[in-house]
């Protein structure tokens, strides 16, 4: 006979404080938790490091010398992390939490957390392309992270989609690569800082397409073109296109929270200046927040932050 498969017994952690999310908030966080002695747990549903591990270059961090990898800034932030004391647990799926007790309750595929406190910092995600077949060719010509697909594009004929920071970024790294980038956006001016701006339209295997949007996208097992329409004009045109690489916003990693947490409109966390939230004991900081400015160095100022105030509410200084 075969031998008996057995399902693999529950694990119960508790903890101070637990962090949702591995990114440059959460870190920042665990750091300030576990520095002051508080037994900090991080749990993430992938890998820690968040949106900033999949970049490829970082200029305005302050305190770097000069550009610094996303990856490499995100490692000796989960170093320091770990050098304080602080847990770190990837690959952990959230499937259920209750923030309402004295206890806070967070539920993963295998273990059971509890804590004092919790810090949510489980950022965002990007925002998806609104155009007919882009689900058919995601990852099949429709991409969300240049430092992730771009190498596959070599001498190839690549799109951005976007006229933001990210968009703008993005676009001069793939010209490491592609032999044309045309970015795409629905505007008459982007909305990137002036210099990022500079640095894009003057890389000369780079090309705009003004007040225009992806309608559609075709091809039959990689993506072969995409419609595009003038806003001003209405005139669709199709071009042939190699990659597709969009950024067009975020939206905040929040599902998991609806019915729990009180969320604005698009989803994203309400709190006030010290990242509380309308429950005691819960705070929310980074990209998942509701605030205007979301960069690297704001994330980590609302973690630390949070950190801060966790051990203040443990600790019963507030």
């Amino acid at each position: 006979m075969g031998g008996e498969c057995k399902s693999k017994e529950r694990q119960k952690v508790y903890c101070d404080v637990l962090i949702l999310g591995g990114g440059p908030a959460g870190l920042s966080a665990a750091m300030y938790a576990s520095r002051a002695k508080l037994f900090t747990i991080v749990i993430d549903e992938g890998l820690t490091g968040g949106q900033v591990a999949t970049t490829y270059h970082v200029a305005n961090y302050p305190g770097t010398n000069g550009v610094v990898r996303g990856m490499d800034l995100m490692e000796n932030m989960k170093r320091q992390a770990l050098e304080f004391g602080a847990q770190i647990d990837e690959l952990k799926l959230i499937e259920d939490i209750d923030l309402e007790s004295e206890e806070k309750y967070v539920r993963t595929e295998d273990t059971d957390y509890y804590a004092k406190a919790v810090v949510i910092a489980t950022g965002a995600t990007p925002r998806k392309l609104p155009a007919e077949g882009e689900q058919e060719y995601r990852g099949r010509g429709v991409h969300y992270c240049a430092t992730c697909d771009g190498a596959l594009y070599q001498d190839a004929n690549v799109f951005v989609v976007g006229g933001g920071e990210a968009a703008l970024e993005e676009a001069v790294f793939l010209t490491r690569y592609a032999k044309h980038v045309t970015i795409i956006n629905r505007s008459d001016k982007f909305r990137a800082s002036r210099g990022t701006q500079d640095e894009a339209l003057k890389n000369p295997n780079i090309s705009i397409i003004w007040d225009s949007i992806v309608r559609k996208i075709n091809g039959d097992t990689f993506m072969k073109s995409i419609e595009i329409e003038n806003l001003k004009t209405n005139e669709i045109k199709e071009i042939e296109a190699d990659g597709l690489f969009v950024y067009i916003g975020t939206e905040p990693k929040t599902d998991f929270l609806k019915g729990k947490l009180i969320l604005n409109e698009n989803g994203y966390i309400d709190t006030d200046e010290n990242m509380k939230t309308n429950i005691s004991g819960v705070f929310a900081a980074g990209d998942v927040r509701n605030k205007t400015v979301r960069q690297i160095a704001t994330a980590v100022s609302d973690g630390v932050i949070a950190g801060i105030m966790a051990e203040r509410y443990i600790n019963g200084k507030q």
